[in-house]
């Protein structure tokens, strides 16, 4: 069980037999009345965002969440496939449980799935992510001292914004939070 004291940033906690996970955390002090604890809480289930004070005598529950570690095969039409590589099992996810996140997953790659009582509902990415650029306009010679940007399409068919320097068949690093990018792969 956690106390108010335990509830920080990126804890998953169930409320009401749904998980969230806390966005985050305010302690606020009442003077006579005591102290709480005000938090922004996001809905696993669905993605909604919920404000909720607790109160020192409040104690809550873990959520019991686990991750599968599963590769990706391919995407059919708005789910995605996964296979356990233990048991070999395959399992289809919709796009939208995932979230934007799931633009930045290239086939064959392994990546770890959050499942709630059986219910896959969420993805557990790499803050940043190394891609191939499979279309992209030419490089023209002498254009590098600018900070002038153009767009590349990347092999999970994300368009993203790359200086002018990178060519088709370069290595790109992105942010899977923000999409940008932040360097060339080494």
């Amino acid at each position: 069980m956690y106390s108010i004291n335990d509830l920080k940033k990126e804890v998953l906690i169930t409320v009401e037999g749904v998980p969230y996970r806390v966005v985050d955390s305010q302690h606020v002090s009442l003077g006579r009345g005591g102290a709480v604890m005000r938090t922004k809480l996001k809905n696993l289930l669905t993605g909604a965002v919920l404000e909720r004070t607790f109160r020192p005598s409040e104690k809550l529950e873990p959520a019991e969440i686990t991750r599968a570690s599963m590769q990706y095969l391919y995407k059919d039409g708005s789910a995605l496939n996964f296979m356990n590589q233990a048991s070999y099992d395959q399992e289809a996810v919709d796009e939208a449980i995932l979230g934007e996140q799931s633009r930045f997953i290239a086939e064959g790659s392994t990546v770890t799935l959050m499942v709630f009582k059986g219910k896959v509902i969420g993805l557990e990415m790499p803050n940043s992510v190394t891609l191939k650029v499979t279309d992209t306009e030419p490089g023209v010679r002498g254009d590098t001292a600018t900070t002038a940007m153009k767009a590349a399409t990347l092999e999970t068919g994300v368009i993203v914004q790359v200086p002018l320097f990178i060519n088709e068949g370069d290595r790109v690093k992105v942010d899977t939070r923000s999409g940008q990018y932040l360097e060339r792969a080494k």
